[in-house]
């Protein structure tokens, strides 16, 4: 593998571990924060269908206890839309590597970019 983008929050410790990791592993791994990129609306769609609004959602987050129920019924009406409103719901880190979109610091997540 050659590359990977990273989106999270430059705030996340899990973010932050898994650039370290990538590099680490001798893959080169561009940035970006969530809350300030301007394609996220664009990128949402395709995260969606890759991984499940479900798997994409942090429902266990400090954001999504926050929300009151019609806000959290837009995760299966409307979850783009959901997560475009607000970033640090989505569940970090995403990883674009190899045509691939990955979610979380998982060791599934892992093995699958090869850091076993």
């Amino acid at each position: 593998m050659t590359g990977a983008t990273l989106y999270g929050l430059k705030s996340c410790d899990t973010c932050r571990k898994a650039l370290k990791a990538l590099d680490a592993a001798g893959i080169a791994a561009t940035f970006t924060d969530v809350r300030s990129d301007p394609g996220l609306a664009a990128r949402l769609p395709g995260w969606l269908e890759a991984l499940g609004a479900e798997a994409l959602a942090n429902t266990r987050s400090t954001t999504w206890r926050g929300l009151d129920e019609r806000e959290r019924a837009r995760l299966a009406s409307d979850p783009a839309g959901l997560l475009a409103d607000h970033p640090a719901l989505i569940k970090r880190p995403v990883i674009e590597a190899g045509g691939a979109v990955h979610c979380g610091w998982t060791p599934a997540a892992r093995a699958a970019l090869g850091l076993g």
